[in-house]
C-alpha cells in the first residue's frame, strides 16, 4: 500500500512509482486526498498496465490498481 495523503502532486506519483518499479506487483492500493492526484497517478497507472478502481471516503480517495 502507498500512503500518500498528505503530500501534493507530483509526490504521490512518485511515491506509487517506485512501488511499481521495486515490486512490480499485481495489485496496489493507493491513499490521497486530493482529486488532481487521482487524476495523475491514474494516468501513469493506466500507461503501465493496471485497471483503477477509486473510491471516495468523504475527502480521501482509496485506489485500487490492479493489471
Amino acid at each position: 500500500m502507498v500512503d500518500a495523503r498528505g503530500y501534493s502532486c507530483p509526490i504521490p506519483v512518485v511515491m506509487v512509482q517506485r512501488a511499481v518499479k521495486a515490486d512490480d506487483p499485481q495489485e496496489l492500493t493507493v491513499l490521497v486526498d486530493e482529486q488532481v492526484c487521482v487524476e495523475n497517478v491514474t494516468r501513469f497507472a493506466k500507461a503501465s498496465g493496471y485497471s483503477v478502481t477509486v473510491i471516495r471516503d468523504g475527502d480521501e480517495y482509496r485506489m485500487e490498481l490492479k493489471k
